[in-house]
């Protein structure tokens, strides 16, 4: 019997993870690099989705002292048919592994709860870091932004001539046969729209700003249908990094909860965390 690739991926999230990374990284706080390693393990703990770099005690400049955090609070969510899993809005001090907090001191000032030690014997003598502890992350010598690269996660940016028309409550929000589809693992497909397809009218700009190590900075737009207010319903990459390049300035949806056609058949909508 066949093995379906994204079952035995899902199957995983419950255990312990980790992969060998072959980059150069380094991170610092403020102008000092903290962290400078080409000995780098990637680590998901249980029911993470996005790993965290995992590095040498001696690649951190700084001594380890343990740390009293709190524990901050989970946000498990859903992918599709799959287990529930953390939200990487999901704080770094919630841990589904055993081990021990530890701050990291420098002559500059402590990162208090940093890093991890793993009770695991596979992760003897590293520690996991928290990303936000640091101003500036690198691979090699490129910034990295939101979270590490994952080697088993990338984006696809095609061209497509399919008709797609998204809606709500019958109201046409977009319709064309010119988007570039976006293919993101694990995620849906996302339909990147040109603006002259899409009813700009009722849009409207928020405040709110996201960021993905894959694509960039996104910016957001609310929608106003009828007496209904579709909250940050739609976003663009004004100034995307190199792998999104083909959507800059095109404007994608949330069709968790929307209505989207496509070549005239209906789709269910998807099941993520932003249903």
């Amino acid at each position: 019997m066949a093995t379906q690739l994204r079952k035995l991926l899902f199957s995983a999230h419950g255990d312990l993870r980790i992969h060998p990374v072959r980059k150069w990284v380094r991170a610092s706080a403020g102008d000092k690099t903290i962290v400078d390693s080409r000995r780098v393990l990637l680590v998901w703990e249980p029911r993470r989705v996005v790993g965290s770099y995992a590095v040498p005690v001696e690649d951190v400049a700084g001594e380890l002292v343990a740390a009293e955090v709190a524990a901050g609070e989970e946000h498990p969510v859903s992918l599709e048919d799959g287990p529930p899993v953390l939200d990487p809005s999901t704080p770094f001090s919630v841990h589904s592994t055993g081990g021990s907090p530890l701050t990291i001191r420098t002559a500059d000032g402590d990162l208090p709860g940093a890093a991890f030690r793993v009770d695991d014997p596979d992760l003897a003598g590293y520690v996991v870091l928290d990303w936000e502890a640091f101003t500036q992350w690198y691979e090699e010598d490129e910034p990295v932004i939101a979270h590490p690269h994952d080697p088993f996660d990338r984006i696809d940016c095609l061209r497509s001539s399919r008709h797609i028309e998204i809606r709500h409550d019958g109201v046409l929000l977009a319709d064309t046969t010119r988007s570039t589809l976006l293919f993101e693992t694990p995620l849906p497909t996302r339909f990147y729209i040109p603006r002259d397809d899409v009813a700009m009218d009722l849009l409207e700009p928020t405040r709110t700003h996201t960021l993905c190590a894959y694509k960039g900075q996104a910016s957001y737009w609310s929608a106003r249908v009828g007496d209904t207010v579709l909250t940050d319903i739609a976003w663009s990459y004004p100034d995307p990094l190199h792998d999104a390049a083909q959507v800059r300035g095109l404007i994608a949806f949330f069709t968790e909860r929307l209505d989207l056609v496509v070549d005239g058949e209906p789709q269910a909508r998807p099941r993520t965390p932003w249903s």
